[in-house]
């Protein structure tokens, strides 16, 4: 299975405004290729390459995206088209997905081409016309152990903490860890993160709670300006929602540490989720 490998993505703000040209280029492609499916003028893959193809002759700022880019986003329209033929095929209950429109893409995913990594590693320069240019890389991983080649994708994010470079590298990554032949039960709670069943117990981090105050006052300064006479918020949403982004990336690495550590040190877990009196599952 492919290996993501995240960075953050540091420019001017000139390439930032580029960045959100790409994407919102991606998206017109994805909508006009789903539209062409509407008019039950594409019945397949190929027909959305050859009308990606087209969009670029029409569409001058559709030619300046890399032609992988346009691929891209055009498999990403028949993805959804094919999840909802499956979802018909095999009569599952309720609704069936049926692809819509993109509103907010917040991402625009390049192939093998369109862009060039640095000799060190650390910066990526996208050659389109589109204009994004040299960014630099801010990360931890190390691509010099991966060759050119086993990089099949690199996507870029739009994020209210800013932009960030992701590469899917063919790779498997994995970790050699020795039978210990030692079982252990984890029971999750609320006070608690988990406790096992030798009594150990994980502290719950609560980032959430801890960064609660300065959320409830940058929304409701938020909502000030929104229902207000200024009718500028984007910048206040944008400070809004990069408090929210340090909580849930703080508590999704908390998460991987503690069930890495109870599964690097055990050979057999069984979690137990906490319930009320009723039954139910307790949130």
């Amino acid at each position: 299975m492919p290996s993501v490998f995240e960075f953050k993505a540091q420019g001017k703000p000139s390439q930032y405004t580029a960045i959100d040209q790409a994407i919102r280029t991606g998206q017109f492609i994805r909508n006009k290729c789903l539209r062409l499916w509407m008019d039950r003028k594409a019945t397949s893959r190929n027909d959305l390459y050859k009308h990606c193809k087209v969009l670029a002759y029409e569409f001058p700022f559709a030619n300046n995206l890399n032609s992988t880019a346009r691929q891209a986003m055009s498999e990403r329209t028949w993805a959804s088209i094919s999840r909802f033929y499956d979802n018909c095929k095999k009569k599952v209950p309720g609704k069936k997905g049926y692809p819509k429109f993109k509103q907010n893409s917040r991402s625009v995913e390049y192939k093998q081409s369109g862009w060039k990594l640095s000799p060190n590693r650390k910066q990526i320069t996208f050659t389109d016309k589109i204009g994004i240019g040299k960014l630099k890389l801010k990360g931890t991983w190390d691509l010099h152990f991966y060759q050119l080649k086993q990089i099949k994708r690199v996507r870029l994010i739009k994020r209210a903490d800013g932009y960030y470079v992701q590469f899917l590298i063919d790779t498997e990554l994995t970790q050699k860890v020795e039978a210990t032949g030692h079982n252990v039960g984890l029971d999750v709670g609320l006070k608690e993160f988990y406790t096992d069943s030798e009594g150990h117990t994980e502290p719950n981090p609560r980032f959430y709670r801890k960064s609660e105050k300065r959320c409830s006052d940058q929304y409701s300064e938020f909502s000030y300006w929104y229902c207000g006479a200024h009718r500028n918020p984007a910048h206040r949403a944008k400070r809004y929602g990069s408090l929210h982004s340090p909580c849930s990336a703080n508590g999704r690495f908390s998460l991987y540490r503690g069930w890495r550590k109870s599964i690097s040190a055990s050979r057999v877990i069984e979690r137990r989720i906490p319930r009320d009196s009723s039954g139910g599952v307790s949130m």
